[in-house]
């Protein structure tokens, strides 16, 4: 079995950037990523502005230790143009407007005292004091958004802060899914014995949809070789990517991995992880005649097919498809940041494979750890914060630092 480490390293060095850009609008580019660098046509502010209500005076007019009253020359709101500063006066100003030609500080309004046209300023500033200078967040020519980098909502707000109506944007990840299993029921659908719900099909699309990736579900595929291996080359045609549910183990029932290899090939099977021992990367053909030339300029649709307990397979998809599809959509950082974090447990029995914990965060700062380790228990995903990445043959003990990778890293 390939380590963790080694597992990831391959499917991420075969990885890369899909074909396909489009422009769409600013609006509608949430989890999209930039297919080219957002360079800022203005400086931002665009003129010196005012940090502060108050007023706008210049300071060489309160050099003297004689009168500090100054009449007030104009009034200016946020969004209106001013008139030059006349020397001697002083300029109502509030938060946000363009301070005025001439003046060089704002005195904020609870450092003066006012009545009726004129103001007495209580306060000797500094030259600059309260003033935003132009172009102080962002300067004209300057790149603000590297290609590569998966739009936030503050990475919006940004592109928007200089004008940008539109983005260049890659094409979404076109994804396949299917689940595999006689014994999988839909909710809503009567459970016969020895049937369970499909609760991997609404995790999983989650998860993918999330990633902004554009999803095919054909739905659960019967255990049978020729069903499987017939979902394959329809599935390879017009995407970048077939993800599956179950049937990768060894079992007479276990249909995914001998049906790749008869459509494909598979690159690696198992890796010492647990939970989520069997995970299946490779390739499925694709039928030249019939792909979509806007999915990929290979002859190949990626494969990677996941355990059908449901721990392994949402833990498995956290950590090697999430990464694995943002390469495939353009992003160049793709590694999760972890956390190092005192354990408030112990656990004595150390394993041979690396182990990711279901743990949250407590009160005091440390680690609790689910009581229920096993890969079918989902609860446990949702009462958690993270995974705590323990290495192989390692039993932890209560007070040691912990390696720590929060589900927001991992959900994003």
């Amino acid at each position: 079995m390939l380590s963790t480490a080694e597992a990831l390293a391959t499917l991420l060095g075969a990885a890369s950037p899909i074909p396909g850009t489009e422009s769409i609008p600013t609006l509608d580019a949430l989890n999209r990523v930039l297919s080219a660098d957002v360079i800022s046509p203005l400086d931002v502010p665009p003129m010196n502005t005012s940090s502060m209500d108050g007023y706008a005076i210049r300071t060489e007019d309160l050099a003297t230790d004689g009168d500090r009253r100054l009449p007030v020359s104009q009034r200016i709101p946020a969004g209106h143009a001013p008139e030059p500063l006349k020397p001697g006066t002083a300029a109502r100003i509030f938060t946000g407007a363009t301070v005025p030609p001439g003046a060089d500080a704002i005195v904020m309004q609870e450092q003066t005292e006012a009545a009726g046209n004129e103001v007495t300023i209580l306060h000797n500033p500094a030259p600059g004091e309260w003033i935003t200078a132009q172009g102080a967040d962002i300067r004209s020519g300057s790149i603000i958004l590297p290609a590569g980098t998966r739009l936030t909502p503050q990475a919006l707000g940004l592109a928007a802060s200089v004008g940008c109506a539109e983005l260049q944007v890659r094409r979404r990840v076109k994804v396949a899914v299917f689940f595999t299993g006689d014994e999988l029921t839909m909710p809503g659908e009567p459970l016969k014995p020895g049937a369970i719900y499909n609760s991997n099909r609404f995790t999983l699309r989650g998860l993918l949809e999330k990633l902004g990736c554009e999803v095919t579900d054909y739905g659960i595929v019967p255990d049978k070789l020729d069903a499987t291996r017939a979902t394959l080359r329809e599935a390879a045609q017009a995407h970048d990517l077939i993800l599956t549910c179950g049937g990768v183990s060894v079992g007479e029932e276990d249909h995914v991995k001998p049906a790749v290899e008869a459509e494909g090939r598979l690159s690696m099977w198992q890796i010492a992880m647990k939970p989520g021992k069997p995970l299946a990367f490779g390739a499925v053909r694709r039928a030249a005649q019939q792909a979509d030339a806007a999915a990929t300029a290979s002859a190949e649709t990626f494969f990677i097919g996941l355990p059908g307990n449901p721990v392994s397979s949402f833990a498995t998809f956290l950590l090697f498809v999430r990464p694995f599809v943002l390469l495939l959509a353009g992003m160049q950082t793709v590694e999760p940041r972890a956390l190092s974090l005192r354990a408030d447990f112990t656990q004595k029995k150390a394993d041979r494979r690396n182990e990711f914990l279901r743990a949250r965060i407590n009160p005091a700062g440390g680690l609790d750890l689910f009581p229920n380790q096993s890969s079918a228990v989902l609860t446990s995903t949702v009462w958690g914060d993270g995974l705590i990445d323990n290495p192989p043959n390692h039993a932890i003990s209560a007070g040691e630092t912990v390696r720590f990778i929060p589900f927001s890293e991992l959900l994003n």
